[in-house]
């Protein structure tokens, strides 16, 4: 496992960590925390030392395993968790300072840990992320001792340049794939100059660099896959990117094609995103052994070549980016 450093946390983590919206059941499945607790250790026991939750993922029961299995650990294991999606109606004005602290509070009774590593908005609405009330509390619940440190999971870039104002935040999750590009143009060297870490979720595309995700694909009714394509329940970028099936097919092809014979393309995917020096750690999801092993792998490929990363970049243009480049 390689390592690097999360902005101005200083933190030393793994370049693959876990993100667990599906571990312990997987899209449209039940939670099985026995699964949960295998696929947590064994991250652990192959070096992966940063696991992001949330406290809606399985309406709590992911943060629950998270803590357990981080309790059993000696090594250190750094936990970020997520807060706000909890709030209903979701909109500015249901962000009270109350409420996200006894959301905080009730993510440290969840995983029973006595003070939350990273604390994270969980894509709040955009007018959220300019006021300084709510990044005020998290300044209160840092000196506090309940939160080590604080950042933010967006939606859009501007929604990141806008947190990034705020000293307090030393991290933004974002998505970031090849069939995502736009961060790199735009996101990555400011957070390099201002020294916020970057973490990289929906890396596949939600299955869709993985190569193996056809027109004749079926998923369960309540797979975000099936219900959530135009944004039904949360916004569309989180559901394949963004990206429709009838776009992404074509530029799979070509990707198949650039890389044939250099491994599975889910691999290459995560090695196109640790090509770029400004992310510190690319969280896919795992919700079997082999999908973890294959994850950690990854970051031990050969290095993806200047031409190769140049051919990707064409195909993003030609096939893809007039669908997201503007939207997210």
């Amino acid at each position: 496992m390689n390592y690097r450093i999360l902005g101005k946390t200083g933190w030393k983590v793994s370049e693959i960590g876990l993100g667990t919206w599906q571990v312990g059941g997987g899209w449209g499945k039940a939670f099985n925390p026995k699964v949960a607790e295998e696929i947590l250790h064994e991250a652990f026991d192959k070096g992966v030392n940063f696991i992001d939750t949330a406290d809606v993922y399985d309406g709590g029961a992911s943060e629950a395993a998270v803590g357990q299995a981080v309790r059993a650990r000696s090594e250190k294991i750094f936990v970020a968790t997520k807060c706000g999606r909890r709030i209903q109606p979701h909109i500015d004005e249901t962000y009270t300072i109350d409420r996200l602290r006894r959301h905080v509070e009730d993510s440290l009774r969840n995983t029973g840990l006595n003070r939350l590593d990273l604390i994270q908005l969980h894509c709040p609405p955009t007018s959220v992320y300019q006021r300084d009330d709510v990044f005020g509390l998290f300044e209160k619940l840092r000196a506090e001792g309940k939160i080590a440190a604080m950042g933010v999971s967006v939606e859009k870039v501007e929604e990141a340049k806008s947190a990034m104002e705020y000293d307090v935040v030393s991290s933004v999750q974002v998505i970031f794939n090849m069939f995502r590009q736009k961060p790199a143009d735009e996101l990555f060297k400011l957070a390099s100059t201002k020294n916020v870490g970057l973490i990289i979720r929906v890396p596949l595309a939600s299955g869709l660099l993985s190569g193996k995700i056809t027109a004749e694909t079926t998923f369960s009714k309540d797979d975000h896959r099936h219900f959530n394509r135009e944004g039904k329940a949360f916004d569309k970028g989180e559901t394949f990117a963004g990206v429709p099936l009838e776009k992404a097919f074509p530029a799979i092809e070509e990707l198949r094609e650039l890389f044939k014979g250099d491994g599975a393309l889910a691999a290459l995917a995560l090695r196109w995103v640790l090509m770029y020096d400004e992310v510190s750690v690319v969280i896919p999801g795992a919700s079997k052994s082999s999908q973890l092993e294959a994850n950690v792998n990854a970051g031990q490929l050969a290095a993806i070549t200047p031409e190769q990363m140049d051919a990707v970049k064409k195909i993003y243009d030609k096939h893809i980016r007039s669908e997201v480049q503007d939207l997210w």
